[in-house]
C-alpha cells in the first residue's frame, strides 16, 4: 500500500508539468490565430483528454496511449503534416524508464519489457542523443533555450515541486527527490534528394524515493528511480527549418482540466477499493485469530473433561496422571499462545503497514507509540510527548534541542519486540 501511495502521488505530479499548455502557452477552448483545435479523447472515460492546436490547413492524425509498465498514466501522440507532407510536427510517444539502487535492490528490467534499458539520469542532451541514434539521423548539435524561457520553466517546476511535497507530507509520507531538465537539439537525415533538418525539443522528469519492504519480506532499503520523457519533433526541407519553428511556436497538446479531474476521480476510486479490499483482508485475518482461539479453548476443554473421566477409573493412579497431563497442558498452552502472538503480531504488523506507519518503544519506561514509518530513526524527549524523526543514523537531537532525548527501538505493531 505504501508503494501504491507513492504511484498515485507520482501519477498526480507528473500529470502536470509534463502536458500543462501547448508548446508556447496556448489558451483552453480557442485555436491560437492560424490554427485550428484537434482533440484526442480518452474512450475509457469517453471524453476529450487533449486539444491539439495545428496549422488550419494541415493534416492531422493522433490518439491516447496506455501508459508503459514503468508508469502507468496515459498520454498523446499525435503527428500533423503540411499539405505538400514535406513539414511535419509529432509529438513522439512518451518514453520512461526506471531502476533501483542500494542493498536491497533488485533487477527490475525483466518486467519493465515495455521501458528504456537505461538505469541512470542523463541530461537533456545526452537523451535527445540516444533518440537521434534510435531513429537514424544525425545529432547536428544543442540549440540553446533562451536563459528566460529556461528561468520561467523552473519556476513553473518548483511549485509543481512544492505542491507534490505537501500532498507526500499530507499522507505522513517522506517527498521525493525530483529533478526536471529541459532541452533542444538539432538533427539531420537525408528525404531522397531533400536534405531535411528537424528540431527535437525534450522535457524530462525524475524522481527517486527511498523505499523499505513491507512487514514479513525480509532485505534492507532501497532507493526507486523513475524517469519519464516526452520530445517535441518538427522536421522539414533544411533551409525552411528556421521558418516552421517559429509558425509551429504556438501548435501543441494541451491536458484538458475536465479529464485531468475525472483521471485523478477514478484513480482515487480505485485506491479506495484497494483499501477497503486491504482492510477486509485485515478484518478475515482477525476472525481467525479467535476463531483458533475458540477452537483451542475447546480443545482443552476437551482435555479437561477426558482427565476427569481418566481420574475417577484410575484413583490409584491420580497424582502420577495429575502431574503428567499438567505438563502436556502447559505446553500445549504455551505453543496455543505462540501461535496466537504470532498471528496477532502479524496482524497489527499488516495494520501499521496499511496505515504508513510503525511502532516504537522507549527502552527506558516500555510506553509504545505509533509514528511514521517514512524515518529510519525516532527519538522521544523526557515528557513522552515531543518525538523528533530521522533518516541520519548519526543525528542527535540532546545537545540540540531543548530537553532529554531517547531513541525508540521499533518493535512490532503489537509491541513485542522484533
Amino acid at each position: 500500500m505504501r508503494m501504491q501511495r507513492w504511484m498515485i502521488l507520482l501519477a498526480l505530479s507528473a500529470l502536470g508539468p509534463a502536458m500543462a499548455s501547448y508548446a508556447q502557452g496556448g489558451t483552453t477552448g480557442s485555436a491560437p490565430a492560424g490554427m485550428r483545435l484537434e482533440t484526442i479523447d480518452d474512450p475509457t472515460l469517453g471524453m476529450t483528454a487533449f486539444s491539439v492546436a495545428v496549422p488550419a490547413k494541415w493534416h492531422f492524425a493522433g490518439r491516447l496511449i496506455q501508459g508503459t509498465s514503468c508508469s502507468g498514466i496515459a498520454f498523446p501522440v499525435f503527428r500533423a503534416t503540411s499539405p505538400d507532407g514535406l513539414t511535419v510536427l509529432e509529438r513522439l510517444p512518451r518514453m520512461d524508464w526506471q531502476w533501483q539502487e542500494g542493498p536491497g535492490a533488485e533487477p527490475i528490467r525483466d518486467a519493465n519489457h515495455d521501458c528504456l534499458p537505461l538505469e541512470q539520469y542523463l541530461t537533456a542532451q545526452e537523451f535527445l542523443k540516444k533518440i537521434a541514434q534510435m531513429m537514424g539521423v544525425e545529432y547536428v548539435g544543442e540549440d540553446p533555450i533562451p536563459a528566460a524561457d529556461l528561468e520561467k520553466a523552473q519556476q513553473a517546476f518548483a511549485r509543481s515541486k512544492e505542491a507534490n511535497a505537501a500532498r507526500y507530507r499530507a499522507n505522513g509520507m517522506q517527498p521525493p527527490d525530483e529533478r526536471q531538465e529541459n532541452g533542444r537539439a538539432f538533427v539531420r537525415y537525408s528525404n531522397g534528394s531533400f536534405t531535411m533538418k528537424g528540431l527535437m525539443a525534450a522535457f524530462m522528469y525524475c524522481s527517486a524515493v527511498t523505499r523499505r519492504r513491507p512487514p514479513g519480506f525480509s532485505g534492507p532499503p532501497y532507493t526507486a528511480y523513475q524517469c519519464t520523457a516526452t520530445v517535441r519533433y518538427i522536421h522539414t526541407p533544411e533551409a525552411q527549418l528556421a521558418a516552421a519553428v517559429k509558425m509551429l511556436e504556438p501548435a501543441g497538446a494541451k491536458q484538458e482540466d475536465a479529464w485531468t479531474q475525472a483521471w485523478n476521480a477514478r484513480l482515487q476510486q480505485q485506491t479506495q477499493q484497494n483499501m477497503r479490499v486491504l482492510n477486509q483482508v485485515a478484518q478475515d485475518s482477525m476472525r481467525n485469530i479467535q476463531a483458533m482461539s475458540q477452537a483451542s479453548m475447546v480443545a482443552q476443554n476437551a482435555s479437561h473433561q477426558q482427565f476427569m473421566q481418566s481420574q475417577a477409573t484410575n484413583q490409584r493412579l491420580h497424582e502420577q496422571f495429575l502431574s503428567t497431563m499438567q505438563r502436556g497442558t502447559d505446553m500445549s498452552m504455551a505453543r496455543a499462545n505462540q501461535a496466537m502472538q504470532a498471528r496477532s503480531t502479524s496482524a497489527s504488523n499488516i495494520v501499521d503497514y496499511a496505515l504508513n506507519q510503525q511502532t516504537v518503544r522507549d527502552p527506558n519506561t516500555g510506553q509504545t507509540n505509533k509514528v511514521s514509518n517514512a524515518y529510519n530513526y525516532t527519538w522521544v524527549d523526557n515528557t513522552g510527548k515531543v518525538g523528533y524523526q530521522t533518516s541520519d543514523g548519526l543525528a542527535n537531537p540532546n545537545g540540540v534541542l531543548p530537553g532529554t532525548w531517547t531513541r525508540q527501538e521499533v518493535v512490532n505493531g503489537d509491541g513485542t519486540p522484533k
